[in-house]
Order: C-alpha cells, then sequence, then structure tokens
C-alpha cells in the first residue's frame, strides 16, 4: 500500500518557511495570483498572506482542512464559510505589534512639531498593537485617550474615551482595529465624513490598521478643508491600487509595511508552523532565524527616530504608485526598537 504524503501549498513571500516542512509533505511555493481552485484542489493545508482570497470560490474542490495565515488580519479569509466546510483558520495575532508601534511612533516623531509631552493620542481600537502604543505614549507623558467599545463593555475600571471624545480631543489619531463591517462594532468606514465633521484639532491620522477603516473620498475632503492635519496611511483602500488623490496628500505614505519588521515575521511565520505541526501531528520546526526581542516597556524619542525614519519609504511610494506590490514583497525587513 503506497504511504500518503500531506500536500501543502504556501505563498511564496511568506519568509522563513522555505525547506522547513518538506521532511514532513509536498510543499509548493506559488504567488498569491497562482491561488487558483486547480493548485489547490489536492492540497491538505494552504499557508498565505492578506493576498489570497481564501472562500468558497477558492476551495470549494479542494480537500483543504487547514489554512494558516501568517498576519493578524483575517479579512481575506471567509471564516464562516471554512467554519462550516470543516476548515481549521489559524492567524498570527500579535506578531507584528511592536513594529507597527514603532511605526506609529516614528511617524510622529516626523510630523510632531513640539516635545511629545504637550500632545493628546487618541488610540481607536487597544488590542495587541494599541496596548503597545498606549503604554510607550504614557511613559513618554503623552495624555492618552483610548477607545474599544468591545473592551469598554467588560471592562468598567478603566478610563475609556468615545470616538467622539477623540474626535474632540486628541491631537493625534491612530487607528488599530481590524475591519468588520457588520454588527454593533462594524469599522467599515468608521473613520467617514460624519466622524471627520467632528474632528476640532486638526489632528495627525495615522492608519497602520486596514485601509477600509477610512472612507479615502472621506477623508482627501477633510483634508482638503483643513479638518485633518498631516496624514499618515500606510493601509489603503483598494489595495494595491491605491487613490493617487490621497497618496499626493498624504505626508507619510508607504505600502502596508508598518508591521514589516524581521522580529514579527519570524514571529507570524513560527506561530503559524506550530499551529500546522500540531494540527497534523508532526514535530515541531523552528524557523532558522534569531529568536525574536520582547517588546521593551518604554522607548526614547532618540531610539525611535534611530530605529526608522518613514521618510525614505514614502519617498519610494510617491515616486513610483504602480510599484506597490514590488515595494511590499521586496521590503528589506526592518529591526524592531
Amino acid at each position: 500500500m503506497e504511504n500518503f504524503r500531506l500536500n501543502f501549498v504556501v505563498e511564496r513571500n511568506v519568509p522563513f518557511i522555505a525547506g522547513l516542512l518538506e521532511p514532513y509533505a509536498d510543499v509548493r511555493y506559488l504567488a498569491a495570483e497562482e491561488f487558483t481552485p486547480a493548485a489547490v484542489k489536492d492540497a491538505d493545508a494552504l499557508i498565505v498572506r492578506t493576498r489570497t482570497r481564501c472562500d468558497a470560490q477558492l476551495l470549494e474542490k479542494s480537500r483543504c482542512r487547514f489554512i494558516g495565515t501568517a498576519t493578524i488580519g483575517t479579512d481575506h479569509i471567509d471564516l464562516e464559510w471554512c467554519a462550516a466546510h470543516g476548515i481549521t483558520v489559524i492567524n498570527a495575532p500579535g506578531c507584528n505589534a511592536p513594529a507597527v508601534a514603532q511605526y506609529v511612533f516614528a511617524t510622529i516623531m516626523q510630523l510632531a512639531n513640539r516635545p511629545l509631552a504637550g500632545y493628546t493620542l487618541g488610540i481607536v481600537g487597544v488590542g495587541h498593537v494599541g496596548s503597545i502604543v498606549e503604554r510607550w505614549a504614557r511613559r513618554l507623558d503623552m495624555k492618552v485617550l483610548c477607545c474599544d467599545p468591545p473592551r469598554m463593555r467588560t471592562e468598567s475600571d478603566k478610563d475609556w474615551s468615545s470616538i467622539d471624545d477623540i474626535a474632540r480631543k486628541a491631537d493625534i489619531i491612530t487607528f488599530h482595529t481590524p475591519l468588520t463591517r457588520g454588527g454593533d462594532d462594524a469599522t467599515f468606514h468608521m473613520a467617514d465624513e460624519a466622524f471627520f465633521a467632528k474632528l476640532r484639532r486638526a489632528p495627525i491620522l495615522i492608519n497602520s490598521a486596514r485601509g477600509p477603516i477610512t472612507d479615502t473620498a472621506a477623508l482627501i475632503a477633510a483634508i482638503d478643508n483643513g479638518s485633518v492635519g498631516p496624514v499618515a496611511i500606510d493601509c489603503w483602500e483598494n489595495e494595491p491600487d491605491i487613490s493617487a488623490e490621497l497618496l499626493s496628500r498624504a505626508a507619510i505614505a508607504t505600502p502596508h509595511i508598518a508591521g514589516y519588521s524581521h522580529d514579527g515575521k519570524v514571529r507570524a511565520t513560527q506561530m503559524i508552523v506550530d499551529a500546522l505541526t500540531t494540527f497534523f501531528y508532526l514535530p515541531r520546526v523552528s524557523v532558522k532565524a534569531d529568536t525574536p526581542k520582547p517588546v521593551p516597556p518604554y522607548v526614547t524619542p532618540l531610539a525611535v527616530i534611530g530605529s526608522y525614519n518613514p521618510l525614505a519609504d514614502t519617498v519610494a511610494l510617491k515616486n513610483n504608485p504602480e510599484a506597490f506590490e514590488y515595494l511590499r514583497n521586496n521590503y528589506r525587513y526592518r529591526s524592531e526598537i
């Protein structure tokens, strides 16, 4: 009787994974656009990033039982359909949180025009990333307003703010929510025309969460009428076909690389590989890279400035917006703070 061998299909831009699983399975590495129903028909597992849409159209005739996405977000995966068809979905929550926090503070350092202790920072979404941003901001003597409706309903011991409070009081607003399109806490276009109309301090605005959290047309109008101050956009609607109008107006514009640190990528790949080997009862394998550093309890302005400058990435994207995917896929992973 012929021995059964597992078949894994891996998106080729997932880092640090090549060679890890070959002792236990047949592994194929494909570009995101090469994930077709025919290509994954015999796959037992997929390992993907955000550019691979995993839904009935891709998987209906596949024997796939496991999807690992080496990302925080899962909005590229039809979770309800996968659950109904016995497909386990695993993501990598928190893997790149320190890198995104680094991006936020490096951006603030570039756009601020006075010591940070004079600013009020509004954080919308206080999960893995937002919690680090909050902790670092407080240690820098910033005033911090936190908005997270799901946590607000269960954690009454914390001083929470509404999003309207943040609109009125914040000098800087940074978004760190998942993308959700339904329910009481839907985040799709949460920064819309009505939100921008409530702004009172022409705040710096940073979106390093998900592009559709901000309504692009409304944001452009708010920039033009002065409701919003300097804008930093890492996550865009309709990536990679981003708005040329928003690109031209953004003070910081980067190709969805806020979380692209070496440590973050190691964490993500290790988390997904651990989940996959556990699911299929395989031996544990370790990513061949330096062990990620722990998150520092605080940062200094000098450490932030020395660790990353988003202006170089901004120049690259503004000079060649058609290269969005190339710049993202070939990004040189930076070190965290």
